[in-house]
């Protein structure tokens, strides 16, 4: 029974982690961005910044798809999937795994450079772009982090 008790920590900080991250950049580091860094040099500063948050964010998004794994496995939950009540468990996995395809493939491959590109056409506009997408993806992990203490406790609605 350790196993699952580990699990469970672990999955928790995971999401404490990523998703605090997530909020951190979205509601201090952006706004912060925007009020002492001039428009030119918003995107730059974002990407050296966020830089050092994505490697963490890689780590943690990988425990927490790990440990998620594993306790699914471990309680024999997957009929879980096929009942409405449980929703929040297909929110957590749409949230980890679009959070894990930017980490792992949209950002490397194509994403940071388009960013750049962009911004040095429209950096005002880009910086703006940047700004909507993390706040729809923290009101996104919210909402799932908050289905998912409420259902995983009890309380199906």
């Amino acid at each position: 029974m350790g196993d699952f008790y580990l699990a469970r920590a672990l999955h928790v900080l995971g999401v404490v982690l990523w998703i605090g991250g997530v909020a951190f950049v979205t509601l201090v580091l952006l706004p912060a961005l925007r009020r002492g860094v001039a428009a030119d040099e918003r995107v730059a500063m974002f990407d050296r910044i966020e830089g050092a948050f994505a490697n963490q964010a890689r780590v943690t998004t990988l425990v927490t798809g790990l440990s998620g794994l594993w306790l699914i496995h471990r309680l024999n939950a997957w009929s879980r999937f096929g009942d409405p009540h449980f929703w929040w468990m297909h929110a957590m996995v749409a949230v980890w795994l679009l959070f894990t395809l930017m980490l792992f493939v949209f950002e490397p491959w194509f994403l940071h450079r388009w960013f750049h590109a962009r911004a040095a056409r429209d950096a005002e506009g880009t910086f703006a772009l940047i700004v909507r997408l993390h706040r729809v993806l923290l009101t996104v992990s919210v909402v799932t982090v908050l289905g998912a203490a409420a259902g995983s406790h009890g309380w199906h609605f």
